[in-house]
């Protein structure tokens, strides 16, 4: 079997923009701030003079000796707002500097949510119901929410759903039909399968290391494959669908998109990339991550 592989590419939106890259960093505005953080695929040189670099709001410092790791410090002139509001697909999301380099969304997810809303459009005859999995500060959860869905939204950090529900109240969607469950993603959805629960979107978004509420420890290279054999039993018949997105493993989309194939068991579209942000200053694509997404196929159509 051969296929393509996809590039799902974003240039952004109104309060995100990524204004260049190069030498092993990006240079982001989210609202009206700037921040200059690392990114090791960023192998080229920066398009952009370093004056306009020197002009950003906030940067970020790499502990020392770990510049494979996310944690470090932010560093910046003036003292910025502890978070800041950004508008993306009729929701409200709050960025904040934290110390692992991250600002509480991932813009280049974009192509994900909008795919996303166009499943949940296509659901007929029922409102559809949402799984995000991994679901961090919940972009994706109040879009589908946005959308017309019934979302649940899963993560083993209570600061993250802390963060999350924040986004829920400034986005005014107090009453927007989402069940907050703090949890070890494989327990939670083991007991779905139990309870014969079903959903017509899940997005799995996991990290390649991490632990659950109670310690559990989660190895992406361990636990991807059954939990995925799990979430394939809990899309519902039709035209359901499941979005995977990995980041920094050591793996190809050639694996994801064959794993992913393998635990559907049931026909459907196959899909799988990268995802990438297309830079202002000079128009190239800065990958993200690996996705594979897959579509059920409607029996009845």
């Amino acid at each position: 079997m051969t296929f393509s592989l996809t590039v799902a590419a974003t240039p952004g939106f109104a309060d995100y923009a990524l204004l260049d890259s190069g030498a092993g960093r990006k240079l982001e505005r989210f609202g009206k701030f700037v921040v200059d953080r690392p990114e090791p695929q960023a192998m080229w040189n920066q398009a952009l003079e370093p004056s306009v670099w020197l002009r950003s709001n906030a940067q970020f410092k790499p502990n020392k000796g770990e510049e494979d790791d996310d944690s470090g410090r932010w560093r910046f002139d003036k003292p910025l707002p502890e978070t800041w509001p950004i508008q993306v697909l009729g929701t409200t999301i709050l960025c904040r500097l934290t110390n692992f380099r991250h600002l509480g969304i991932f813009p280049e997810q974009v192509p994900h949510w909008e795919w996303m809303i166009d499943r949940i459009k296509e659901t007929r005859g029922e409102r559809p119901r949402v799984l995000n999995l991994f679901a961090y500060t919940g972009a994706a959860s109040l879009i589908a929410a946005h959308a017309g869905a019934e979302v649940t939204h899963l993560d083993a950090s209570k600061k993250a759903i802390g963060w999350a529900k924040q986004n829920q109240q400034v986005s005014k969607m107090g009453e927007a039909p989402i069940r907050w469950i703090l949890d070890d993603a494989r327990k939670f959805v083991s007991r779905e399968v139990r309870r014969n629960r079903t959903y017509h979107v899940i997005l799995v978004d996991p990290p390649k290391f991490g632990r659950g509420p109670d310690n559990e420890v989660w190895d992406v290279f361990h636990d991807l494959a059954p939990l995925l054999r799990d979430c394939a039993q809990l899309l519902a018949p039709g035209p359901s669908s499941l979005v995977l997105t990995t980041y920094a493993i050591r793996a190809s989309a050639l694996a994801t998109h064959a794993l992913v194939a393998e635990c559907m068991g049931r026909p459907g579209a196959l899909e799988s990339g990268e995802l990438a942000v297309i830079e202002q200053s000079a128009g190239r694509l800065l990958p993200t991550s690996m996705f594979t997404r897959w579509q059920g196929i409607d029996a009845q159509a």
